[in-house]
């Protein structure tokens, strides 16, 4: 029934994926776009929107990409989609072309469903996400890089 639109699907697999992955180096988006999938025209459009909002920093250079901005467990699942939802929502904001029963009825409807959701997920913070990856099996960039210290 309802559907994440896959720009925020992408977003959020992507900073979990930084969450997941960045220690002790930044997450480059082309290893992103390899775990994930997701195009790489996507990706870079929505890691700037997170930079841009503070949920990610990003490292310029060769070893440059991104890291996250705060700690995982501040960082709630709701905040990323709402940077994601605000950089899309002027598409549907002209009450001017619904007609009154879309204004009066529907839309309040609709705005109380997503106020629930975003309730829910204003609980839910990338340390939550990233332990049920590992305890998926979902290995880490970490533990496959290999390690040449002697």
């Amino acid at each position: 029934m309802l559907q994440m639109p896959k720009k925020m699907l992408y977003a959020l697999e992507a900073v979990v994926d930084v969450a997941y992955n960045a220690r002790p180096e930044p997450v480059q988006s082309k290893d992103i776009t390899k775990r994930q999938g997701i195009p790489q025209r996507y990706l870079e459009q929505v890691m700037q929107q997170l930079v841009r909002a503070g949920i990610l920093k990003g490292v310029r250079g060769p070893r440059g990409g991104y890291t996250l901005a705060r700690e995982r467990r501040r960082i709630s699942v709701g905040e990323v989609i709402r940077v994601i939802e605000a950089a899309d929502e002027e598409e549907y904001s002209d009450e001017r072309t619904m007609s009154d029963l879309g204004r009066t009825v529907v839309r309040p409807l609709w705005h109380q469903v997503r106020n629930d959701a975003m309730e829910r997920l204003d609980k839910i913070n990338l340390e939550d996400l990233c332990r049920e990856a590992r305890e998926c099996g979902i290995k880490n960039a970490v533990a496959e890089r290999p390690d040449f210290t002697i």
